[in-house]
């Protein structure tokens, strides 16, 4: 498959000569101007290498490889132009972060280096990305399955706050969530290095010892020092570090961060994290945004609090049209819900109502079954299945 190369210019007959020269090595497209270019992108692309020239109507050449570079940042961007003056080359690197300064008329030879170049770079972009998101992806499923095991209460709230998260992150028109998710799936990271009476505690909503309040106090510092162990994620420390701040400046960590300074996504966590935190200890929905509302505007972001009770509406619909199955252990699966517990025959409780199930829980009850067994049926929420799945998978 050859690379997809978009030539952009304002005068026709130099876009055909480029199409002409490289139709043969590359899969090749033109567009006049800067605003056809922007929805060609959109519509078309990804482009492996965008080559643009500076000098044209409406939208010049950097003002155009700037606003490509916000819809494709992935897209190799080149600049062509016969005004070779210094300013003109340092605001194309700065502000269209071109790769590549290539100056009229530009020899053929000279042309294709060019364009192998970049080329090489896009794949070494891609692999960059696809090898980091691996990695990191790979590195967190592994900490929450860790969490699964060792505290599967607060694993299943972790759950519950990354799902809701996303639906607040929707209902804001956030445009980059990666942060958010992953923040949220490890805002409660710090939990395991609680002792266990502690951690038993804490999850239960008892009354806790002074010092243990310190420990639970200083998760977020916990976690945010754990996770800056992995590459890439000093964002989502920072995340995780600021999601227990109040909105009004108090609460950890103490410093001069308040209102708008914190993070906007530590915002959305902390309340997601105080109602889950509400539930845990036998509320319902509706009567956790009650028991927060009165302090919306000294610990929460208002306008974020308001976001989030406009999301959990929009989930609870959802979440009303789930099918309820009655299934056997082998019947668990990844995704189900369980509004049972799930019990060994002799009532040791293993994992409670509320958890969404993953591929671990399932590996380790199955290997649990085979020395303890475990009570069935169990009783889940299934969203999207169908009338042949029920019958596999129900008892």
């Amino acid at each position: 498959m050859t690379e997809k190369i978009l030539f952009v210019d304002d005068e026709a007959n130099v876009l055909d000569a480029l199409q002409r020269q490289f139709r043969k090595e590359y899969t090749v497209s033109t567009a006049l101007g800067g605003a056809r270019a922007l929805k060609m992108i959109a519509d078309e692309g990804p482009f492996a290498v965008i080559i643009s020239d500076m000098q044209m109507p409406e939208m010049n050449g950097i003002q155009f490889l700037q606003a490509a570079r916000n819809i494709a940042p992935d897209s190799v961007r080149l600049m062509l132009t016969g005004n070779a003056d210094q300013k003109t080359a340092v605001d194309a690197v700065n502000e269209g972060s071109v790769f590549n300064f290539l100056t009229k008329p530009c020899p053929p030879v000279k042309m294709i280096r060019a364009l192998a170049l970049a080329v090489e770079q896009n794949h070494l972009i891609k692999a960059e990305r696809e090898l980091l998101e691996g990695t990191l992806n790979g590195s967190v499923k592994l900490l929450m399955d860790m969490m699964s095991m060792v505290a599967p209460d607060i694993f299943g709230r972790t759950l519950a706050i990354r799902d809701t998260a996303k639906l607040v992150a929707k209902e804001m028109q956030l445009e980059n969530t990666w942060n958010l998710e992953l923040a949220a799936m490890l805002s409660n990271l710090a939990s395991v290095t609680l002792p266990p009476d502690t951690l038993k505690r804490f999850d239960a909503g008892e009354l806790l010892t002074d010092q243990e309040k310190k420990m639970i106090e200083r998760l977020p510092e916990v976690s945010k020092s754990l996770i800056s162990n992995i590459p890439r994620l000093e964002m989502v420390s920072e995340i995780v570090y600021y999601h227990q701040k109040h909105f009004n400046g108090a609460g950890f960590p103490q410093n001069e961060l308040a209102g708008e300074l914190i993070p906007v996504e530590s915002r959305i966590l902390k309340v997601l994290c105080d109602l889950e935190q509400l539930k845990a200890k036998g509320m319902d929905q509706d009567e956790a945004i009650a028991q927060l509302t009165p302090q919306q505007d000294i610990l929460y972001d208002p306008q974020i609090f308001k976001k989030v009770a406009v999301a959990l509406s929009a989930a609870d619909y959802s979440q009303d049209s789930a099918t309820t199955l009655t299934v056997s252990l082998t019947g668990l699966r990844a995704g189900h819900v369980l509004i049972s517990n799930i019990e060994t025959v002799d009532g040791r409780l293993l994992f409670a109502t509320g958890l969404k199930v993953t591929a671990t829980i399932v590996e380790r009850l199955l290997n649990h079954h085979r020395i303890n067994k475990i009570r069935e049926p169990i009783k889940v929420l299934a969203s999207g299945v169908n009338n042949e799945q029920q019958e596999k998978i129900a008892v």
